[in-house]
């Protein structure tokens, strides 16, 4: 069992940085696969990156270069750094535990409002 809570959510302008926080909680951390997801209104959730536990990464080809995900197991936090943003970035963005063991399915936090204007 596993509880995520996402944080750093909120308005910025093109070009600028917001940095997102997921703290879990409930679990071993160290346990499972990371990951933050996004949703933009009217249309479906896409994957932004991941992580492993074993800390190799994955962003989606929309995000690469300006997105950096990262972990601190001690601390049980899962972080997204999110640079040169563009208003195509708005969303709420979730985070995910997935354990490799797959069967034992995926937790998801609440989710935190990220907005990019123009």
């Amino acid at each position: 069992q596993v509880q995520l809570v996402e944080s750093g959510g909120g308005l910025v302008q093109p070009g600028g940085s917001l940095s997102l926080s997921c703290v879990a909680s409930g679990s071993r951390f160290g346990n499972y696969h990371m990951g933050w997801y996004r949703q933009a209104p009217a249309k479906q959730r896409e994957l932004v990156a991941t992580i492993t536990r074993g800390g190799n990464t994955n962003y989606a080809d929309s995000v690469k270069g300006r997105f950096t995900i990262s972990r601190d197991n001690a601390k049980s936090t899962v972080y997204l750094q999110m640079n040169s943003l563009k208003p195509e970035d708005t969303a709420v963005y979730y985070c995910n535990a997935a354990h490799p063991i797959s069967t034992i399915g995926d937790t998801w936090g609440q989710g935190t409002q990220v907005t990019v204007s123009s």
